[in-house]
């Protein structure tokens, strides 16, 4: 295993700068089966900005938004350039100030310098890096803190939400611009000594219009892992490229949520209003052929348009959502892994046809 300078644990929480926090909120417990546990904002003091903290299992999402125009100019800004979208990935450490130093020692950009709180709870300590496009890791230091966030509220009784299964973050994408694949590649290796899991080139993801170019990367111990995506040459307009257009440049394209049971977890997305992409039926056609014996029903699965993908070290299963917003820019895939640790490359043209599908109907191939 490789080592990690850092000394990264995990994936704290992922906050998102939207138009309105407590609308997101809503749409996140209603359609993920989120519970939202905290709040931060006017009736706790905090006069800039209002903050939902959501959790389901290992999932935290923070939702945030600005009170007025001038009150919190980064989170206004970054709405009228991206719309609703991820500001931060942060990621737990067992000393947030020495993350920091050593990242900048690496060569990272300060977003913000470490922030230490106190409170009943204990001591929290936070600090920023820039990454790509307007997106930033924040390095969390939480292990003598007992609440939740400081500054916010804890809710009481919070409404039901449906059970969703969904258990953890898997991974998470992002798009940059042509050309900058690599030198993102060696941010993460040099300033975040990240590792390279795999490297999918044009000539594995592409169709007769478009194509794109993707490398994992992952920290020494497995449990963070960013694929960096971006386009290559084709015939027309690929989704890396419709995704930076419309998202005003490089971002988070999406996030990958694990379940134990992906066919009751789409079911229920499903139930709950969450539209996925499909598959044409052929691709079911010679699948268990392909892949051979499985846990699940492939009928079931074909039914839902759950896509099945193996490697050396087991099969995993996958199914994608549409963007989650009228830009067509962050989705969510919902995984279930038997033991493969991949990607599912052999889902990769199936799911591009499907996607160009969609791009042609928002006239954008």
């Amino acid at each position: 295993m490789s080592s990690d300078p850092l000394d990264f644990h995990g994936i704290d929480y992922v906050e998102f700068y939207v138009s309105n926090a407590r609308q997101a909120a809503h749409y996140y417990r209603t359609a993920l089966g989120l519970v939202p546990v905290a709040y931060s904002g006017l009736e706790t003091g905090v006069r800039d900005r209002a903050s939902w903290l959501l959790r389901k299992g290992q999932v935290h999402f923070l939702l945030t938004s600005s009170l007025a125009p001038e009150s919190a100019p980064e989170v206004t800004r970054h709405l009228a350039v991206h719309g609703d979208g991820v500001r931060d990935i942060a990621l737990r450490v067992s000393d947030a100030r020495a993350a920091y130093e050593e990242a900048l020692r690496r060569g990272a950009k300060s977003a913000q310098e470490p922030q230490e709180f106190e409170d009943g709870s204990g001591r929290f300590v936070r600090a920023s890096i820039a990454t790509y496009g307007d997106t930033v890791h924040s390095f969390i230091e939480r292990q003598n803190y007992r609440g939740i966030f400081p500054g916010f509220k804890e809710i009481q009784n919070p409404p039901p939400a449906p059970d969703t299964g969904i258990a953890a973050i898997d991974h998470i994408v992002g798009n940059v611009e042509l050309g900058q694949m690599n030198h993102w590649v060696a941010f993460y290796r040099d300033v975040l000594g990240f590792s390279q899991l795999t490297h999918f080139s044009d000539k594995d993801i592409s169709t007769d219009y478009s194509a794109l170019m993707s490398k994992v990367m992952q920290n020494g111990s497995g449990r963070i892992k960013f694929p960096i995506n971006e386009p290559a040459e084709g015939k027309r307009r690929s989704q890396i490229e419709e995704y930076l257009i419309h998202y005003g440049g490089p971002g988070v394209q999406h996030i990958a949520l694990a379940t134990k049971d992906i066919i009751a977890t789409v079911d229920a997305l499903r139930t709950a209003g969450v539209d996925f992409l499909r598959v044409p039926e052929t691709y079911y056609e010679d699948l268990p052929s392909r892949i051979g014996e499985i846990e699940e029903d492939y009928r079931e699965l074909g039914r839902r348009g759950i896509l099945v993908d193996r490697d050396e070290e087991g099969y995993l299963l996958q199914i994608f959502s549409q963007p989650v917003q009228d830009r067509p820019t962050v989705f969510y895939e919902v995984i279930r892994r038997h033991g493969s640790k991949g990607f599912g490359a052999g889902n990769f043209k199936a799911l591009f046809e499907a996607l160009e599908r969609e791009q042609a109907r928002r006239g954008n191939l």
